[in-house]
């Protein structure tokens, strides 16, 4: 259902690495980028993440109450990916642990401009 989601960053390549470094295991690299925009994946077709300088001009800020949220395949793909952030520079927000009782796995991170993220798995 979801193509690509957008936020907006400070600086594009600091956004690009970070986003293509976490990830490079599940495969993603910059499928398009358009200079003020670029599209972090593993090929079109497939969601994306798309990182980008506010058409506005204005300062990007991070919505209160917004989220993005990654699926992993384990708990132990959760942690890896928490710490894996925290290590390209992300700030904890919530250190990996179950948030419902054998339902809901998950770990958060502020990216580097501040933006939510979150690393889950049910069960």
């Amino acid at each position: 259902m979801i193509g690509y989601t957008t936020i907006g960053v400070n600086d594009m390549e600091r956004a690009k690495t970070f986003y293509t470094d976490l990830f490079a295991d599940k495969g993603a690299k910059v499928v398009t980028d358009l200079g003020r925009i670029a599209f972090v994946g593993t090929k079109r077709g497939e969601p994306m993440l798309a990182v980008c300088e506010p058409f506005d001009k204005q300062a990007p800020t991070p919505g209160n109450g917004n989220m993005l949220a990654f699926p992993a395949s384990s708990k132990d793909e959760v942690d890896t990916m928490h710490q894996k952030a925290l290590d390209l520079g992300a700030i904890d927000e919530g250190a990996p642990g179950q948030r419902i009782p054998d339902r809901f796995y998950g770990a958060y991170a502020r990216d580097l401009d501040g933006n939510k993220i979150c690393f889950f798995v049910f069960g």
